[in-house]
């Protein structure tokens, strides 16, 4: 047990977090990402949703601070009817842990959000979340 640490952050996670390097970047996915088709290293939180994971690893990280969007999320496929009501939700976890809050956010080609998963995460998170279009990759910042 640590202190400070919050406590739904497995062993794993911490330990992928500690070896990030400044520029690197970690996705979280939804229940229904393919994380593991897309990245070697996968960290199972299917008890969790992305709120509670992304609240988490901001408390230990923060975001580059030397690009213009740290973060990014899945944008909706044009003619796809979904609400992303969460987005709203990741924007204020943000702001609590960043200066520039919700302006960190960009929004991602389903088809391109993958293949910068496939080339440049350096782990996945695969959670239980149920809502659609609930990923996000965040890039490591300086500590």
């Amino acid at each position: 047990m640590l202190k400070g640490v919050p406590a739904i952050l497995p062993p794993e996670l911490l330990k992928i977090l500690c070896e990030m390097g400044h520029g690197d970047e970690i996705t979280i996915g939804d229940a229904n990402f393919p994380g593991t088709s897309l990245c070697p290293r996968v960290v199972r939180m299917d008890g969790h949703g992305v709120p509670e994971i992304l609240d988490a690893i901001l408390t230990l990280i923060p975001l580059d601070q030397y690009v213009e969007h740290p973060a990014a999320l899945m944008q909706v496929v044009p003619g796809d009817p979904t609400e992303t009501p969460i987005w709203e939700t990741y924007k204020e976890i943000t702001a609590r842990h960043e200066a520039r809050g919700a302006s960190c956010f960009e929004e991602v080609e389903r088809f391109t959000f993958y293949d910068r998963v496939k080339e440049k995460s350096y782990a996945v998170i695969m959670s239980g979340e149920t809502a659609t279009y609930a990923n996000v990759i965040l890039k490591k910042g300086v500590i």
